[in-house]
């Protein structure tokens, strides 16, 4: 069997060259994490505390214990993204319990699409979505730096006409 040629670094030509999602998704996620679980929590210290009793107050402790859970599991999901360009496709993996590889053959794009919402602007953030002629096969990569994601758009955009050119 025949490998790849290997580079500086020591991996073969063959091997996806992956690229983790900025640390820019990590805060925003851990942030609306606290203010959610925050205003519930204290949502419903107070009114257990005078509707039924302050021992019924405890209940708050809930969302808290889900606050201090949920942190570090979106540190774990967060690492989990990634993403690499290939020559003929793009790689998509994400998930720490359940993982997942999707492969988007450039050929396949019919639209790539950016986004970016109230939120995700705040903290300087894009998506991209791609979208395929096979629905399943739809992809999105978040949290990208915006000039990112504008330069993977364009050139997923111009690989995919390539591709499906010489159809």
């Amino acid at each position: 069997m025949e490998t790849g040629t290997l580079d500086n670094a020591g991996h073969t030509g063959d091997e996806p060259v992956w690229i983790g999602l900025p640390p820019g998704l990590l805060r925003m996620r851990r942030l609306l994490l606290v203010v959610w679980l925050g205003l519930l929590t204290v949502g419903t210290a107070l009114l257990l505390g005078l509707l039924v009793g302050p021992g019924w107050a405890a209940f708050a402790l809930l969302p808290l214990g889900v606050l201090l859970w949920g942190w570090p599991m979106l540190g774990r999901n967060w690492r989990s993204w990634r993403y690499a360009e290939r020559a003929d496709d793009l790689l998509i993996s994400k998930g720490v319990l359940w993982q997942e590889e999707t492969v988007v053959p450039y050929g396949r794009m019919q639209l790539v699409e950016v986004t970016s919402g109230p939120v995700e602007r705040h903290f300087g953030l894009a998506s991209v979505q791609l979208h395929t002629a096979a629905a399943a096969t739809d992809a999105r990569i978040p949290g990208l730096d915006p000039a990112e994601a504008e330069r993977l758009r364009d050139r997923l955009t111009e690989l995919g006409e390539a591709r499906s050119a010489g159809l």
